[in-house]
């Protein structure tokens, strides 16, 4: 009888012992289980950003021409170099400008002796008047002379200096500063005044995106465009702005030119991905705390009859926007409740 007092009160004392044990560990945990957020689902206006390839242009592309007719006699720059403003891209030679070059100096001498004998006639002349020897006639047509042979010295060095001129003009200078993207002859060439020798690719450069010309209402100067992160190695900015909208329609497509900081370390046709504006659409954000991935599939826990039943779905994620959000594409409705994990 009295071993099993004993043992009674050993299970008492052990019972209780073990409720005020789960007590404290049910307290424990209610105190470290931190609260949990709600959100509801509300429709939020975005803009419907539109993946394009845009390509690296220079915003003017000019020709540097010859100005004269001749043969190419020498090229003193090449594709990929970059040239100043007013330097020597090549040098055009026309071989019949020298022989007459030649022809007129030999007039200008020629010349040049006459001039100086009628000047000489001319002084003879109005001494012999001064003495009363000649006549006020004969020294007035010595005048004469004079002023038509200096007349046709001075036409000839005109001549000359037109020549000598155009001699100067084979040179093909670079029209603005930049880099040089085609050169279109070589040593040798035959060219015509007027013909292109070399396209010069000036130093502002912008990406030029085109749309599908459905986008073209949507598109406007000073909208921003996102660049890929795939290509931001080369000190290329993440963001530009839409600088210029062309008002013609190309082929079914509207162009525009964005300003991108960095773009002079690319090649000129390079493309790159960008992301436009292409009009505004209702879309569902929820930050991404919210959000369970496991073995690859996101989850989200809705709440039901004010928290007293909750519910896992699965979602599908979209693009991150600002604020630590994400668009949800499908699982969510406006008007769930979602509450963190």
């Amino acid at each position: 009888m009295f071993h099993r007092v004993i043992w009674t009160l050993i299970a008492g004392f052990g019972a209780l012992f073990l409720q005020l044990l789960l007590t404290e560990n049910s307290r424990a945990q209610e105190t470290v289980q931190p609260q949990r957020i709600a959100v509801r689902i509300d429709e939020t206006p975005i803009q419907d950003l539109k993946a394009v390839y845009a390509t690296v242009e220079s915003t003017d592309v000019v020709t540097a021409r010859a100005r004269i007719g001749g043969t190419v006699f020498a090229l003193s720059a090449d594709e990929g170099d970059f040239v100043e403003a007013g330097s020597t891209i090549a040098t055009v030679v026309d071989d019949r400008l020298a022989p007459q070059v030649r022809a007129l100096d030999a007039r200008v001498t020629a010349l040049g002796a006459e001039v100086r004998q009628a000047q000489t006639d001319l002084e003879r002349a109005r001494q012999l008047l001064e003495r009363g020897v000649t006549t006020q006639a004969r020294l007035e047509a010595a005048e004469t002379r004079f002023q038509v042979a200096q007349g046709q010295l001075d036409s000839v060095k005109q001549e000359r200096s037109v020549l000598i001129q155009q001699q100067r003009e084979g040179e093909v200078l670079a029209p603005t500063s930049g880099t040089i993207l085609d050169v279109k002859v070589t040593a040798g060439t035959v060219v015509f005044a007027g013909e292109p020798v070399a396209e010069i690719a000036s130093e502002d450069y912008v990406l030029r995106i085109r749309l599908p010309e459905r986008h073209a209402r949507h598109l406007k100067k000073g909208d921003e465009v996102s660049v890929d992160k795939s290509v931001l190695g080369r000190e290329l900015a993440a963001t530009g702005t839409i600088h210029q909208v062309y008002p013609r329609i190309i082929d079914g497509r509207v162009i525009a030119d964005a300003k991108v900081d960095g773009l002079g370390a690319f090649f000129v046709g390079e493309r790159i991905r960008v992301w436009v504006s292409a009009g505004e659409r209702q879309a569902i954000l929820l930050p991404v705390e919210f959000i369970q991935t496991r073995f690859g599939v996101d989850f989200v826990t809705l709440s039901f009859d004010e928290g007293r039943t909750e519910r896992e779905v699965i979602i599908q994620r979209g693009r991150g926007h600002e604020g630590n959000t994400v668009e949800i594409l499908s699982g969510l409705a406006e008007g769930d409740i979602v509450v963190t994990p």
